[in-house]
């Protein structure tokens, strides 16, 4: 009875994890070159092959890109020469924000739009945008009961304005203040997942190395234009303070489906997925292994179940 409990046991375990197996599958990624950017920077013309920049935008190339400096009324703006066409991405960026006063602003934006490169008042961006901004607010004008450091997202339909006055409460999006960012002692990240149609969360490393603090998370998440580029623009007025990016990290996301037939969601079309034949044929060596595993244990019972039948036989005569 126990070795039956036991196979039925093994049984059912192999077929709920390969049934786990076949309907989520594995996310992967394909580092995109075409939106990374990390040091030295710039090539041997000084320029970058795939970013702009402009405004107060500083570079050293053995240290960092510099949006505005610790001095006041300054804009600077990065942004992608081509636009972010894969349908599914994660973008992870290292920044520094750090000054020499007790009191500073305004703080750094990162950006998916339609336009690039325009300078305006969104932390040094034009207002009234289309598509998806993320801001790093550091300077609190009016928002009661809210903690600054503030980050959050808000989704541009091209007509609506960022109220500076209140720091964007009517069209936040979704945000998390995020005390201790500035002047961190472990290098600050942060990481933008996007799934279309599934996810889009915010994530960032500023309390301990290694450690992710998620800021938000949704599943109902915005409508990203088809034609969007990567951009960071940062403000100072008055008040004033560093704003750097260190290194950005792009990649494009797909699911490698083991079932034949089915789509990977990210991955361009003529391109070679993860399923098809390949996944087919895994599978198939799979399940003939478990067959063979079980068959052996059922010959062995069988066997064992012959031997006492005979042996209980020769002690009864």
């Amino acid at each position: 009875m126990l070795f039956k409990s036991t196979l039925s046991a093994l049984w059912l375990a192999a077929s709920a994890w390969a049934a786990g197996q076949n309907e989520e599958g594995d996310v992967k990624s394909i580092g995109l070159r075409t939106h990374t950017l990390v040091q030295p920077y710039l090539d041997s013309d000084m320029q970058s092959r795939w970013y702009d920049f402009g405004g107060d935008t500083i570079i050293r190339t053995d240290q960092y890109i510099r949006l505005t400096s610790d001095h006041p009324s300054q804009m600077g703006w990065l942004f992608s020469r081509v636009p972010l066409t894969a349908t599914n991405w994660e973008i992870e960026v290292e920044f520094k924000i750090h000054g020499k006063g007790q009191l500073y602003g305004d703080g750094f934006a990162m950006w998916l739009t339609r336009e690039r490169g325009k300078m305006g008042p969104v932390f040094g961006a034009a207002d009234k945008f289309e598509g998806l901004g993320i801001f790093f607010d550091t300077y609190k004008n009016n928002r009661p009961g809210v903690v600054f450091p503030y980050v959050m997202a808000m989704v541009g339909d091209g007509h609506t304005s960022y109220d500076k006055d209140t720091d964007g409460k009517s069209t936040e999006f979704a945000g998390c203040s995020a005390r201790g960012i500035r002047h961190a002692t472990v290098p600050t990240k942060l990481r933008l997942t996007y799934f279309q149609d599934k996810y889009l969360k915010l994530e960032l490393q500023y309390k301990s190395e290694g450690e992710w603090t998620m800021c938000f998370e949704t599943t109902t998440p915005p409508t990203i234009p088809q034609v969007a580029y990567l951009g960071f623009t940062a403000e100072t007025g008055e008040l004033s303070d560093n704003h750097d990016i260190i290194s950005i990290n792009a990649k494009n996301l797909y699911t490698a489906q083991p079932n034949a037939g089915k789509s990977t969601p990210g991955a361009k079309s003529g391109k070679k997925s993860y399923s098809g034949q390949e996944g087919g044929s895994s599978w198939t060596w799979f399940f003939m292994k478990i067959f063979f595993f079980f068959a052996v244990l059922g010959g062995a019972y069988v066997g064992f179940t012959a031997y006492r039948a005979k042996n209980h036989r020769s002690h009864r005569f």
